[in-house]
């Protein structure tokens, strides 16, 4: 016999039980076994008082704002609106089926009163549970970064003389950028010295590719070998260069994970002067891409290579093909470069010259790093069958854990402005992938998540 649905509303509803309404194979359902959101209790005490109207409980604050990028919700106000529709985000949160939904204003206020240091140990407790999955290796780590467009509109950006603008971002307390990690030469005038977004000064307005200019940050990772565990995140204004956060990046890792890294990984931009020679000083293995292999000059097209000239380490002297000594000239105070050059009159009267430089008022010129031969090693290795093995792999790791952020879980634009929120959401998105990695493989919920909440975070382990 068919049946017929009766649309008739149940007056009294005593037998719901939203546990035995969610399935067992339920990603929240393996997520709530494994992860400890409690702890936020104890990270955040500090910031609320003993009388006065009792707060959401914290620790479902941070389960909605789990919520929020896991699923990708379109907004706060969003999320608010469908919690009450769905059983599992109920039965997450621990709220009945009549439970009062907090208005959306209590996730905001929540981020400013926690500040970001909350959501950074989330982070970083995920990163000691990887580790004490078994998921971490350590030892090889592989380096990369994004450029994200800011919460805030090209019309946003004012444009005025550097002493205006320098004056907004005063008043704005807009968080300075230091001239040594930007990428713009010493002897340019930063183009941010002379735009600022009004919406979000902390954005640097900068270009990516082809498109045009308009307010930015770049979000820098770092991502572990074995599993693709992203074991260090920095976040920064868009102005600032991925290859002077390498070592920042290394170091993170140290703390977050207690392991040291012998291995570095990453394209032609780490590939650096710089970042060769003090990867080499710390004992670290540079599968780096050369940017010197990236840059072509024209006018070294049919003369004598650099390796055509003999250096006599006892003497610090060079000998040119014709067998002439070039003597050190000056010691480069910011490159730490060793400058040989011959007299004029030498060269100009040379049978070789015209195979050996296109300079017309003077000679030929070498440059030498004060600590040549740790660059030699780091370039030996960066040209190795290894490190290119390396950085293809790194195309399936780093590469890929950008896309899934992106893809997934909101990650190409900033949902919130000012830089200290931007780090909130990239520390949450980072979280969320290493969880998706500890449910991916199969993590058992009592013995080694209980070991793992039991390790103790650090502080004040992050270079800004």
């Amino acid at each position: 016999m068919m049946g017929s649905q009766q649309p008739q509303k149940e007056l009294f509803s005593y037998q719901i039980d939203l546990d035995r309404r969610v399935r067992s194979d339920h990603p929240l359902r393996r997520i709530r076994e494994v992860i400890d959101f409690g702890f936020v209790r104890a990270e955040v005490a500090a910031c609320y008082g003993a009388n006065g109207n009792e707060s959401v409980d914290p620790a479902v604050i941070l389960k909605m704002m789990f919520l929020l990028f896991f699923e990708n919700v379109a907004s706060e106000r969003e999320l608010m609106r469908i919690i009450p529709e769905r059983l599992d985000y109920l039965w997450f949160l621990d709220y009945g089926l009549e439970a009062s939904i907090p208005d959306h204003s209590v996730l905001s206020k929540a981020r400013a009163r926690w500040g970001h240091e909350a959501f950074e140990k989330f982070f970083v407790r995920t990163v000691g549970q990887c580790v004490a999955a078994g998921l971490v290796d350590g030892g090889k780590i592989h380096v990369d970064s994004s450029l994200n467009e800011a919460n805030a509109s090209c019309d946003s950006v004012v444009k005025a003389s550097p002493e205006l603008i320098a004056a907004l971002k005063t008043a704005y307390q807009a968080t300075a950028s230091k001239l040594a990690d930007a990428s713009t030469p010493a002897s340019y005038e930063a183009v941010n010295d002379r735009v600022v977004s009004t919406t979000d000064p902390d954005a640097a307005v900068v270009r990516k590719g082809a498109q045009p200019s308009r307010p930015r940050y770049h979000h820098h990772r770092a991502v572990d070998e074995a599993h693709g565990v992203i074991t260090a995140v920095e976040t920064t204004p868009g102005s600032i260069a991925e290859n002077k956060r390498l070592l920042p990046l290394v170091r993170q890792h140290e703390t977050n994970t207690g392991q040291s890294p012998q291995t570095v990984v990453g394209d032609h931009k780490y590939g650096t002067v710089e970042n060769f020679v003090a990867c080499q000083q710390q004992g670290l293995r540079t599968h780096l891409g050369d940017a010197r292999a990236k840059q072509h000059h024209a006018r070294s097209e049919g003369i004598f290579p650099d390796s055509a000239f003999t250096y006599d380490a006892r003497t610090n002297t060079y000998r040119c093909p014709a067998g002439q000594r070039m003597p050190p000239r000056r010691l480069h105070p910011t490159k730490r470069t060793w400058e040989y050059q011959l007299p004029k009159t030498v060269c100009a009267a040379c049978a070789l010259r015209a195979q050996c430089t296109r300079a017309t008022a003077y000679g030929r010129t070498l440059h030498r790093h004060e600590h040549q031969e740790l660059l030699d090693r780091a370039r030996q290795q960066a040209h190795s069958a290894a490190a290119r093995r390396d950085r293809q792999r790194r195309q399936h790791l780093a590469e890929v854990s950008f896309a899934d952020a992106a893809n997934h879980h909101g990650f190409k634009r900033a949902r919130w402005r000012r830089l200290w929120r931007v780090q909130i959401q990239d520390w949450l998105i980072a979280a969320i992938q290493n969880v998706k990695i500890l449910l991916k493989h199969r993590l058992p919920p009592v013995a080694t998540a209980g070991a793992a909440l039991s390790l103790t975070v650090p502080t004040g382990f992050t270079d800004r």
